[in-house]
């Protein structure tokens, strides 16, 4: 495992990369970890639903267990994620290395194919399959929704901040990892750890109000008010509490292996 300061120079590098992709690679990659985001939750739902009423509330942690798996292919396989962005790319910002203009345009693409992933998913999958839209699954998608968007808005700004605090600190674990093994365990444990705590994602919030939507559940306003709150608490969580203290805490350091290197 590198120490800190070594994963601060490698992400500030994935930051650089990130938004050096052309449009193209943007656009698919993004589109792919939105996907893998909603698999992600909608594995949680089928696992949730299906051992709720021997395990009771036991259900819910053993679902945030199986959750991680869609970001563990994100960054072990490949794809862009808004979340990791929003603390990778910031990194690179802090350190000069990128523009605003650059972070801003990253964002802005990789969000919007990560809507359209996750959208994909919830109505191809969700309702035409029907797997959210029949029996007890439907019940915990509609429990799942309606729990999301009956929160107050600072409450789901704060969701938003707790939740990429540690999909944050997966990313930068992975980036840290000398091995799949490591990169395995660095993922898994923070995001599950935010879903069982009960956080909100805003693009896992993406698959799962309009998967909620399509069985007539919730509205588009709806969902765009809470999208637009997770999505605030998201950036402060991942580009402050992670890229920003991180930096604050490493910089110094980083800079002074870097220098002995030099000479």
């Amino acid at each position: 495992m590198m120490n800190p300061a070594e994963i601060l120079a490698a992400t500030i590098h994935h930051g650089q990369e990130k938004v050096k992709r052309p449009l193209i690679e943007k656009a698919v990659l993004g589109f792919i970890g939105g996907a893998m985001i909603s698999f992600g939750y909608l594995l949680y739902i089928r696992v949730v639903a299906s051992v709720a009423e021997q395990l009771g509330s036991l259900a819910s942690f053993i679902g945030a267990s199986v959750f991680p798996i869609g970001l563990i292919v994100i960054l072990m396989a490949g794809g862009e994620l808004i979340t990791s962005n929003m603390t990778a790319v910031s990194v690179s910002f802090f350190a000069k290395k990128v523009k605003f203009t650059d972070l801003v345009k990253n964002w802005l693409v990789i969000t919007l194919f990560n809507v359209l992933g996750a959208l994909f998913v919830a109505f191809i999958f969700g309702h035409l399959l029907g797997l959210t839209s029949a029996g007890v699954y439907k019940t915990e998608l509609l429990n799942l929704a309606n729990t999301k968007l009956s929160v107050s808005w600072y409450q789901a700004i704060l969701s938003g901040i707790g939740c990429n605090w540690f999909v944050g600190l997966a990313m930068w674990m992975s980036y840290g990892a000398k091995d799949a093994a490591g990169k395995l365990l660095g993922i898994w444990f923070p995001v599950m750890a935010f879903v069982a705590i009960g956080f909100q994602h805003s693009v896992a919030n993406a698959f799962v109000i309009p998967a909620a939507i399509f069985e007539n559940g919730a509205t588009w306003l709806d969902f765009i008010r809470n999208f637009l709150l997770v999505y605030s608490g998201n950036v402060l969580g991942g580009a402050i509490l992670v890229a920003g203290f991180y930096t604050l805490g490493y910089r110094r350091q980083m800079r002074e292996a870097q220098e002995l290197v030099q000479d």
